[in-house]
This record gives C-alpha cells, structure tokens and sequence, in this order.
C-alpha cells in the first residue's frame, strides 16, 4: 500500500494510515537528492538514492568517507531534508513536513546514538537519560522511573547516580543507548556506535542493539565502516558515490551463527514495545526543537 507519487502530502494531524509490514515498509525512500551549494560550488552528496525499510529490520549501512551514508542518515532522521526526491515515513511525506513537524516526527519516532556519547559531563546518568522526555514535558516522576528502567534495559541498574567522568566508555555508550530508547522509538539510528571503544566493548554493544531489535521490536539503521560490526545486521547496503551500489540480506547474522558465543552475560528481556502508538505528528505539551 505505498503511496503514490506526486499525491499531496498527508495533513500533518492525520493518524498515518492502516498498514501491514508487507504491503507498506516503514520508512521509503525515492529517488532522493541531497546538493550542497550552488553553481560551480555544489556538490551532490546523495545521486537519486531509493531504499525501503521494513518494520523490526536491522540494517548495517556502509561505504568510504563520503560515500554519502551519513546524509543518508540525516535526511532518515529528519535532521536534514532532501534536495529532491520523497521520503516516506509511514505512508506520510516528510520531506513535504516543515522544519517544526520535522522536529515532532523525530521526538516521537526516533532514537539516535553517536560516535561520540554527548553526554552531559557533570550530570548522572539518570539525569542525562530523562533528558529527551523533559523535551516532551513529561511529569518529573514519570522521567525518573522511565530513565530508571532504560538503564536497567541496558544493564545499568545500579548506577543511575553515577556522572560521565565515574564510567567506562561502554558505559556511557548504554547511558547513550539508554537516552535513544527512553521515548520508545520505532527507529533507531545508530551513526558509528562502537567507533570509540574497543573490541570487547564494541561486541557488547552490537549484542544490545540485536536485543533491543528482536526483543524489543526497534528497527535499527546503523552507519559503520567496520565489516565485523555489520555483521550483526539483517540487511547490508553499501554506499559508493552517493548512491546505493548493492543491497541485500545478511543470510547468517552473527547472533545467529551456530557456536556463536555472546561477549555478554544472558540478560532479562526487554519489556515489550507498546501496541499503542500516537498519531504521528499529533500535538505535545511543549513544541520546542529536540532530538
């Protein structure tokens, strides 16, 4: 059921209409563009790129240095915005959203974790955790107890009270995670994850990526150079030139190898993802600009 081209964008207050995974992917790109500059000077990153994410995928993206994976990132967590092209995000057009409701299909839709953590130096890592729900306006108390069990989601428990400088790089990489997760989103983007720490840390976190994908129903899109770490994924596409040069099944994710031994001790589940989920770009209390 994907929609048709050049059809009028979707006014923005509208539920997104009804789906199944296999008839309408989650997030659909279509001959998208992204330019920079203009006359001599510009350069055009992404060459008319099309790409369909389904629902729960888990999905490596590689390629060079500028290759043009980040923008393709960018656009995908409305960071950035095509040059041409449409975007799809549940049947609504995106690139046809302004900057604003942009920023309110990010908060409710998207988690994002970095190269580097952003952490906030000085502040705990529950307080760095709630801080995308303070965005939202959410009660203090319900902040707290959804950071508490965010960390706890990613083998935390016990260290809320700990600040940035008090933890390991992996440790503020899960603050990190647990910061994307907080607002349970459908999407996470995952951009150069493990590129700060080292082999053992940078396994532990992938094992928790694949978690929160099969348990806890997130589809992850993660930008790596690291052929070791994309082999965690369901789905490879590699980038060469601003443009999608090849993509396909990972027909054995690491996680499901025969003899595969976990970095990771066997953890709880994940609590299940709501089955009820907001409209898209339905209003919030606070409108402010966030990811």
């Amino acid at each position: 059921m994907s929609a048709a081209q050049g059809a009028a964008p979707p006014q923005p207050s509208a539920s997104p209409p009804p789906s199944s995974p296999r008839s309408q992917p989650l997030i659909g790109l279509r001959g998208v563009t992204k330019v920079y500059g203009e006359g001599a000077l510009a350069f055009q990153a992404l060459k008319g790129i099309s790409l369909d994410v389904q629902q729960g995928d888990f999905v490596a993206i590689m390629g060079p240095s500028g290759s043009g994976k980040s923008t393709a990132m960018n656009i995908l967590g409305c960071l950035d915005h095509p040059s041409t092209g449409a975007y799809l995000f549940r049947g609504v057009h995106v690139e046809g959203l302004s900057r604003d409701e942009r920023a309110l299909l990010r908060r409710r839709y998207f988690g994002f974790v970095f190269q580097g953590f952003h952490l906030l130096p000085r502040t705990t890592a529950l307080e760095n955790v709630e801080l995308p729900l303070l965005y939202r306006g959410e009660p203090a108390a319900q902040r707290h107890a959804a950071a508490t069990q965010a960390l706890a989601d990613v083998g935390l428990k016990g260290w809320e009270h700990h600040t940035s400088a008090e933890l390991s790089g992996g440790q503020q990489q899960r603050v990190a995670i647990a910061r994307a997760i907080v607002t349970a989103p459908a999407v996470l983007l995952a951009d150069e994850p493990t590129g700060n720490l080292d082999s053992r840390r940078s396994h532990e976190i992938m094992e928790l990526l694949w978690r929160l994908n099969v348990e806890h129903g997130i589809t992850v899109l993660m930008v790596t150079h690291e052929p070791d770490m994309a082999d965690y994924a369901r789905r490879i596409v590699h980038f060469v030139d601003g443009q999608v040069e090849r993509d396909a099944p990972n027909p054995a994710p690491l996680m499901l190898r025969p003899g595969h031994q976990s970095v990771t001790a066997a953890t709880e589940a994940l609590p299940a993802q709501s089955s009820g989920e907001p409209a898209i770009l339905q209003a919030e209390p606070q409108a402010g600009e966030g990811v």
